[in-house]
């Protein structure tokens, strides 16, 4: 019996434009009627198991994080359907936490109570902010739990972001282009972060979409490669190699070139 933890079984989606407003949402394009409709996915079909890191690389504008948010259930496709733990997905579900490419930290709540958040089965405020604390100093943020989000840098409410996702011990954890608009260091620091986090939460499930092919080769158990819109699975790679990981290595130099390949690039720099 195929006990995958999520199952995307021939997903079609659509935008739909009408009366020459900009692409609005997705639909069934068996009842669609009328305006103008451009396929974003086309027949997708994938396999993830429980416990997978897995990357999602494409072109831009491909349809990466359209994938990432039809398997958490914000959208429905317009044909197909992603079972998770066997069940049909119609929404986003309280185990599974989403990490948004411009985050998603609440502005009137201190660093402390944004990841407190993640902790509210603890019945003792003053344990969740205990626990809080803990979190932010896993990711290196000690001292800031006072501060609000906009007194942070960037790339330290991203760690932020993170400590609440660690609090919450996802089921499953969707990151879309969390590290985009980093500096490169931060970017680094990050990425070590990610495998710290996975390590703790062997269990959970990471979908993770990055323009950043070094970033995936870094951090993935196995890596899908879409093709340009109307997005199909162009490829999957499963990466064998132990962490910590170079991807300029022997171990993953072809592996790499042949991603650059996959992705219309010849010469891998």
């Amino acid at each position: 019996m195929n006990t995958s933890k999520i199952k995307v079984d021939q997903v079609t989606v659509e935008y739909t434009k009408s009366n020459g407003s900009k692409w609005l949402s997705f639909g069934n394009h068996r009842k669609r009627k009328d305006g103008e409709c451009r396929v974003v996915l086309h027949d997708i079909n994938l396999r993830i198991e429980a416990g997978e890191f897995v990357s999602i690389l494409g072109h831009s504008g491909c349809g990466k994080s359209t994938l990432l948010k039809i398997i958490a259930g914000f959208f429905k496709p317009a044909a197909g359907e992603v079972r998770i733990d066997g069940r049909k997905v119609d929404g986003p579900r309280p185990d599974h936490v989403f990490v948004f490419q411009e985050g998603a930290l609440f502005p009137w709540l201190t660093i402390g109570e944004n990841v407190a958040m993640a902790l509210r089965s603890v019945a003792d405020s003053k344990e969740r902010l205990q626990q809080s604390r803990e979190y932010l100093a896993l990711v290196a943020l000690e001292g800031v739990e006072n501060d609000y989000p906009h007194m942070l840098s960037g790339g330290m409410r991203q760690r932020a972001e993170i400590a609440r996702a660690m609090a919450a011990r996802p089921d499953i954890l969707f990151m879309d282009e969390p590290f985009s608009g980093l500096d490169h260091l931060t970017r680094l620091h990050l990425r070590e972060e990610m495998l710290y986090l996975h390590i703790m939460l062997p269990r959970t499930t990471i979908l993770f979409v990055t323009h950043d092919i070094d970033e995936a080769l870094q951090l993935s158990n196995r890596l899908i490669i879409l093709s340009e819109p109307p997005a199909r699975v162009k490829c999957c790679r499963t990466i064998d190699v132990p962490h910590p990981r170079n991807p300029a290595s022997d171990d993953l130099g072809e592996l790499r070139a042949q991603i650059y390949h996959h992705l219309g690039v010849h010469t891998a720099l």
